[in-house]
Formats: structure tokens, sequence, C-alpha cells
């Protein structure tokens, strides 16, 4: 089985690579161009710059972030990129399919509840049980 290569809005990942981030924001939907248009914020240049470190060798320390709000560019695909959700950083490996996703809708930041079964007294079956003991 052959698999189909991944194209954005009709383009490769070496196109989209080969363009200039204007021509790129083309392509965004509104609020990633909106917010590319605008330019990065101080933390977004300083990933940025992160980024170009590591893909040049000059470094191999893992890429963090805490920069929630950076929109995945196509010079990130096939990195892995540690982002910060509130506690812990998430390891997510940029996959072609995620140009043009926030880092955010990449990590969530909630976990699912669990609860254990209840304690003794939390029903009136547990306190009628604890009376006969008693």
């Amino acid at each position: 089985m052959v698999q189909k290569e991944f194209t954005y809005r009709g383009k490769t990942v070496a196109e989209l690579k080969k363009m200039n981030l204007e021509d790129f924001a083309k392509l965004l939907p509104a609020r990633q161009r909106r917010n590319l248009k605008r330019g990065f914020t101080e933390a977004q240049k300083k990933l940025l710059a992160k980024i170009k470190k590591f893909m040049s060798g000059k470094t191999k320390k893992p890429i963090k972030t805490h920069c929630r709000d950076m929109i995945v560019l196509p010079e990130m695909v096939d990195l892995t990129i540690h982002i910060y959700k509130g506690k812990e950083f998430a390891q997510i490996a940029i996959m072609p399919d995620m140009i043009g996703c926030y880092f955010g809708e990449l990590t969530m930041t909630r976990n699912k509840v669990t609860h254990s079964a209840p304690g003794i007294g939390a029903t009136r079956g547990s306190a009628a049980a604890t009376k006969a003991k008693g």
C-alpha cells in the first residue's frame, strides 16, 4: 500500500519550507494569519532562536517552551518540542498535519479525574456498617 504524501492547501512540506513567512501566512486560517501578521512576541522569537540553534547543530539540549500560543510552522516539522502544560513538560513530536495549529492545542492542561472508592461515612451504607462494627 502506497502512503499518500501530505499536502497543506495543495503544497507539500518541502514547498512549505521553501516559502517565506508572508506567503505561508496566506495559506493559514484567518486567526493564525492575523497572529503572524502582527509579528512574533518576545517569547516566540526566543523559541524560534532555540529552534534555529538546534537545527544548525550548535546545541543538543531539548527544545523546551512555555509558549503555548506559538503556531506550528513548516520548519518545525520532524522536531520534538517539550511544551509546558502547567505542571510538567509534554514531549510532542511535530508531524506535518500539525502545521497551522497552536502549541496549546497539542497538549491538554487538564487531566481526567479518577476517583477511588468512597471513604467510611461517605454513604449511608458505610455509616451503618461502622455502627454495626462499633
